[in-house]
């Protein structure tokens, strides 16, 4: 047993401090980025904020919308390679570039995965999910991948340190999925006591990534355009959101009434809900280490998109960055004992 007295942060314990701008507008940042990755010879250009591959989330629905800012969605992967077929003979050429099919580690994930990619060649991002990234077998799962697809970009996590996203990155992934335990419905920190306060991890591991020329993902932790803001202040190449985008018509499960609003349930993919749902129950030897809410309706999509975009653009003005790319270079943290004046409660 050790103990790390080093302090770890989240995005509520700092703010980012304001510095001179020539910026007159908002109008005049750029969200866009363009990455070329280690692995793959793929260079690609987009806004790096991605739908989380959550069957409540991360759907075809979803992933049509969000291409059209240029957004990227982790298509969940509870899809038939049927309905993939479906999706993709009905969608723009264009879509490629803002899709990744998901995957678990089981064997029927492998060869589903396999017949979806075989079957639609264009395919060029596989995204490599599963909770607890620090096992062998997922790292050798990942240079399997790797292997059989050395043209595709990999997405593989989760992980918070930086020794493992060295690891995952030398065995084959190109972009390493960072967090433990931030998600809105992730429960493993009450349930297991294990975790990572996000900002520190993000910062961590995109230190470790970047040195070895890959990237990262924050994934989970985000409760607001400002979270956004600081993630990608820390240095996340790409953020990945579930809670944020939930709740709209473009997400998974059924539109209902309770006591006279309506909601759309959300949950967590390791929860009970999920496990009975995919994979017949909760096995004895696990727990559940998600939970399920009710997200109260919020309609389209488009103006979340927007919502979040526009307060991104304005931290970028705040501290002079008329790029996206720059923002991390510009930000100072500074650490706060609160974030905002609560005397209201925020709008619904």
């Amino acid at each position: 047993m050790r103990i790390d007295s080093g302090i770890k942060l989240g995005f509520k314990d700092v703010m980012i401090r304001p510095k001179r701008s020539t910026l007159r507008s908002r109008s005049l940042v750029s969200l866009e980025r363009s990455f070329s990755f280690m692995h793959s010879n793929l260079e690609w250009s987009g806004v790096p904020i991605m739908a989380a591959n959550m069957d409540t989330v991360g759907t075809f629905e979803m992933a049509k919308e969000l291409s059209k800012y240029k957004l990227f969605t982790a298509i969940h992967k509870h899809y038939s390679p049927r309905e993939w077929q479906n999706f993709l003979h009905n969608s723009d050429e264009d879509i490629f570039n803002f899709i990744a099919i998901s995957t678990g580690t089981t064997t029927r994930d492998e060869e589903k995965m396999d017949i979806i990619l075989k079957e639609n060649r264009n395919i060029k991002f596989i995204c490599i999910d599963v909770a607890n990234g620090y096992s062998e077998f997922f790292v050798e799962f990942v240079k399997r991948t790797r292997e059989k697809n050395p043209d595709k970009v990999i997405f593989a996590g989760n992980v918070v340190t930086g020794e493992m996203v060295e690891e995952l990155l030398l065995a084959g992934a190109d972009v390493i999925k960072v967090g433990i335990g931030p998600g809105s419905v992730c429960t493993t920190r009450i349930k297991t006591g294990v975790g990572y306060p996000q900002l520190s991890a993000v910062i961590e591991c995109a230190d470790a990534a970047h040195g070895l020329g890959g990237q990262i993902v924050a994934d989970g932790g985000c409760k607001s355009p400002g979270d956004v803001a600081k993630a990608f202040g820390g240095g996340a190449d790409f953020v990945m959101l579930g809670g944020m985008l939930a709740g709209h018509d473009e997400c998974g499960g059924e539109l209902f009434e309770k006591d006279g609003r309506m909601y759309k349930q959300f949950y967590g993919m390791s929860s009970e809900k999920a496990m009975k749902e995919y994979s017949g129950g909760v096995a004895e030897y696990r727990a559940s280490e998600g939970k399920t809410v009710n997200v109260p309706y919020r309609g389209k999509v488009k103006n979340t998109i927007l919502d979040i975009l526009g307060g991104v653009r304005s931290t970028c003005t705040y501290v002079g960055a008329s790029k996206l790319k720059e923002l991390t270079k510009r930000t100072t943290f500074i650490l706060v004992n609160e974030q905002h004046n609560e005397v209201f409660p925020d709008e619904e």
